[in-house]
């Protein structure tokens, strides 16, 4: 099969996980790469925001985990939808930590977006063109 042979949805669908992925996988990696004490920083942050102070290496890797690999895997189309499960969680955080920050409803902007392109995704599937549709 060419590319002509898939709807215009798959098509759309293919390019919104192509750029969502890649920039989530590029903005994951150095937080992926910091190790131990970056992870430290990440989790007590991001779940402290919302009153989880346990496990803060955890969290912060759990965290980097999802947007790097989570990317990778969603540009790719393998396992789409738990991935897509992943990252939506981490931007729901991710506004909670904005919002309590006092960055207000425009510091929150990005993940609030990127939240509903995970949501969407997790509804959606990854569509025709992928390694494994779901």
């Amino acid at each position: 099969m060419n590319l002509n042979d898939y709807t215009k949805f798959d098509k759309a669908l293919f390019i919104l996980r192509l750029g969502m992925g890649l920039m989530f996988f590029l903005h994951g990696y150095p937080k992926l790469m910091g190790g131990l004490e970056r992870w430290q920083g990440l989790g007590a942050y991001g779940m402290g925001s919302i009153g989880i102070h346990f496990l803060p290496v955890v969290w912060g890797f759990m965290a980097a985990f999802s947007e790097c690999i989570g990317g990778l895997m969603i540009v790719l189309g393998i396992q789409t939808r738990n991935f897509s499960l992943l990252l939506l969680i981490t931007m729901v955080v991710a506004t909670a930590s904005h919002l309590k920050g006092g960055d207000g409803i425009m510091g929150a902007s990005h993940a609030i977006e990127a939240a509903f392109v995970f949501l969407f995704l997790f509804l959606s599937g990854s569509g025709k063109i992928a390694i494994n549709n779901d």
